[in-house]
């Protein structure tokens, strides 16, 4: 087994922290992203299956009608085919032109909502997944900081 990326535990720690999972990372989940943040593209099923990890089988996709949620004031769109359709082009644009910044793609991953539970979890680590792409730390400021930055300069267009 090969030697776990540095600050990845505390990424993940900060990452369950952020969904008021207070315990140290289980193996599993670290496990899970290893494996995320090693792919060369993201595919629907390595996501599907990351979700399956790090937040268990009770959260499916949302693939079929009725499996909606609401969080907080945001209702994402109705459950259906359409979720797997969306993340699919999602992740699509996020592997091909490589110009959709990670922040951009983070913001309309949570706002699709695709799956019942793990979105955060998961979105947190395709976004550190497309840090690594471009070839920035992830790890180093940890995530709250660095979409806070990512925040400041996406509303000043840089």
């Amino acid at each position: 087994m090969s030697p776990e990326r540095p600050g990845l535990r505390e990424f993940v720690r900060e990452s369950n922290r952020i969904e008021n999972i207070v315990r140290d990372p289980l193996p599993r989940e670290i496990a899970a992203h290893e494996r995320l943040l090693s792919l060369v593209a993201l595919s629907l099923r390595d996501i599907v299956e990351f979700v399956h990890d790090v937040a268990g089988g009770e959260a499916p996709l949302r693939s079929q009608p009725g499996m909606n949620v609401r969080v907080g004031p945001h209702v994402p769109p109705a459950g259906g085919p359409e979720i797997p359709e969306a993340l699919g082009a999602l992740l699509a644009e996020i592997n091909g032109s490589r110009k959709l910044t990670p922040f951009a793609a983070h913001v309309r991953y949570e706002t699709l909502h695709p799956f019942l539970d793990g979105n955060g979890r998961s979105g947190r680590a395709i976004w550190a997944w497309q840090m690594l792409d471009m070839g920035r730390a992830p790890f180093l400021l940890g995530f709250l900081r660095s979409f806070y930055y990512q925040s400041l300069q996406e509303a000043q267009g840089v």
